[in-house]
């Protein structure tokens, strides 16, 4: 499936997006693997509540399936203006 990282969450991870291949049911278990793979992903995961998520272009939370999943989006809040 493609990963898409923006703002600081690309900064961290230093790309902007990646094809990942996972057995992760759920976007919490997507990144409990994209933890698990080097210290720029733990950093990039490390506080979930300054994240959102969005599979195929819609905002979900992180205990969302990925059944048929083909794009997992991260990203920042964003603000009004």
């Amino acid at each position: 499936m493609r990963v898409l990282y923006f703002a600081w969450v690309r900064e961290r991870i230093g790309v902007p997006r990646e094809e990942v291949e996972t057995g992760a049911e759920t976007v919490a278990g997507l990144i409990e693997e994209l933890r698990g793979r080097e210290e720029r992903y733990a950093l990039a995961f490390s506080d979930l509540s300054a994240l959102r998520v969005a599979v195929d272009q819609e905002v979900v939370d992180f205990d969302a399936p990925l059944a048929a999943a083909r794009e997992v989006a991260f990203f920042p809040p964003m603000t009004g203006g």
